[in-house]
């Protein structure tokens, strides 16, 4: 059976940390691939202004164009309205194969509120980045909303990495350097289309 890992994200843009917890997914859980999901009406961002969703995802295949492994899908910006992670993970997984959903640990604290998390973890289990120093536990929070999430949860340990679209999108802002934190081919999207200034 094909085992594949699921990215989501806005990518707004897509930075190193995205690949690494990619790679640390993949390489964690013998993963034949890792698709990559661009958000297409990223609903918990709807109080900010957010790139199109055209441009993201033209960013997010120049990110993963050098690895054979990934791959991006448009699930998400195909489907009219928000973009919900366990609609999507219901979509994929209806295959039969093996799923993994990716996320870190602060989105597993907020697992929860998302919509419809139950059946988010029905579809797929979910490969959570520990970072180091950190010990990894599931908040009693969580447990306690979506009981038996833990049996669904395989840890990923990853570097840390102290990157994010936030902080690339303000060092562009500013006119601050972003080499190594993105790569070339999403740098050029960027400056081709005037992102973020």
């Amino acid at each position: 059976m094909t085992r594949t890992g699921v990215l989501g994200g806005t990518f707004d843009p897509p930075h190193l940390a995205h690949l690494v917890l990619a790679a640390a997914a993949r390489e964690a859980l013998d993963l034949d691939r890792v698709l990559f999901v661009p958000a297409g009406e990223p609903w918990r961002k709807a109080d900010r202004e957010v790139t199109p969703a055209k441009l993201r995802f033209e960013m997010t295949v120049a990110a993963v164009e050098p690895y054979e492994w990934a791959e991006v899908s448009r699930i998400e910006l195909d489907r009219d309205g928000p973009s919900y992670a366990a609609e999507t993970m219901a979509a994929l997984a209806a295959d039969g194969e093996q799923w993994w959903f990716i996320l870190g640990t602060d989105a597993l604290a907020d697992l929860p509120a998302w919509h419809e998390p139950l059946a988010l973890i029905a579809s797929a289990r979910l490969a959570v980045a520990v970072r180091p120093p950190a010990e990894f536990v599931v908040p009693a929070e969580t447990v306690a909303a979506l009981p038996g999430i833990e049996a669904r949860i395989d840890a990923v340990p990853m570097v840390a990495l102290d990157i994010s679209s936030t902080d690339v999108r303000n060092r562009i802002r500013s006119g601050e350097s972003t080499d190594v934190l993105v790569p070339e081919g999403v740098r050029a999207v960027i400056d081709r289309a005037g992102l973020y200034r």
